[in-house]
């Protein structure tokens, strides 16, 4: 990558951008940025990833935000990038791609990994990032009457507090690269499920408070007869509620799954990668995603 410094000031159409570091008053100028772009974000989602990541803003000479860019250090080799979001007004002005190249230049000797929107696939493409896989955002209301029982040969059991050591070592293998803290993280605020098999914890599944209702994720399993065992109890629980679930896996018994829970595909992203893929080859993979921005 080109070592020259990166401007902290640059011109973004008629305003006069300034770069500078995300630090934990900028809150609110996160949430008005996610607002402005339509993300579902609420401040508590942007709270947690505030403090799992570091970034960017970029603002005017008013201090009005006109865009943002996060990543999440994951081990001493890996990095989730995200919160990559441009005030409406200004895209496709350079703001997006300053902020990126600045990540990059702080992220150097990690490999990256991103889940692009349609609107953001170009830039990342242009930077060096290569598609992996789709990801589909399903999600909406879970009929009253619950879901039909599905049968499993996967004992499950609901998460205790002592198993998270586990988890991250799923998790682990599924994602290929170590993020303990953003499980913990994700741990204290979820409920979940747990496979076990001769004793061993062998996949499991969270649940918590996002956007406009929940969302389900990670969820690790060897397959999708445990991914849907691990879920299925989680839906069962909020007859009504909206949820919503990030999955690649489109496989016909999966999709009829989810489809039958009410979570129906709302839209789709591009997971990319810059460096080598990790991941997905293991003993248990991810069938859902934490979020678009953790992976």
């Amino acid at each position: 990558m080109d070592s020259t410094p990166i401007s902290n000031s640059q011109r973004v159409d008629a305003y006069l951008a300034e770069a500078r570091p995300l630090d934990s008053g900028d809150l609110d100028h996160l949430h008005q940025l996610a607002v402005s772009v339509f993300w579902p974000h609420r401040a508590r989602d942007l709270r947690l990833l505030m403090s799992l990541g570091q970034g960017y803003l970029a603002l005017d000479e008013i201090e009005r935000v006109l865009a943002s860019g996060m990543y999440f250090e994951m081990g001493t080799d890996f990095a989730m990038i995200g919160m990559m979001m441009t005030a409406p007004r200004l895209q496709a002005r350079g703001a997006g791609r300053w902020l990126l190249d600045r990540i990059l230049a702080d992220c150097a000797g990690r490999d990256l990994r991103l889940n692009a929107t349609r609107q953001a696939y170009r830039l990342y493409a242009s930077a060096g990032f290569v598609p992996v896989v789709t990801v589909h955002q399903r999600q909406g209301l879970v009929p009253e009457a619950g879901l039909p029982e599905i049968s499993t040969v996967y004992p499950v059991r609901a998460l205790q507090k002592n198993d998270l050591p586990a988890l991250q070592a799923l998790d682990r293998v599924a994602f290929g690269a170590e993020r303990h803290a953003v499980l913990g993280a994700l741990f204290a605020v979820s409920e979940g499920t747990l496979a076990v098999r001769d004793g061993a914890p062998v996949g499991f599944a969270l649940i918590r408070d996002f956007g406009r209702g929940r969302v389900i994720g990670p969820v690790v399993a060897q397959d999708e007869a445990m991914a849907m065992a691990l879920i299925a109890p989680l839906i069962q629980r909020h007859p009504g509620q909206f949820l919503r679930i990030d999955t690649s896996c489109d496989s016909r018994v999966f999709v009829d799954f989810l489809n039958a829970a009410g979570l129906l595909e709302y839209d789709t992203v591009t997971q990319m990668r810059l460096g080598k893929q990790r991941g997905g080859d293991g003993p248990v993979r991810t069938f859902g995603l934490a979020a678009h921005t953790l992976g």
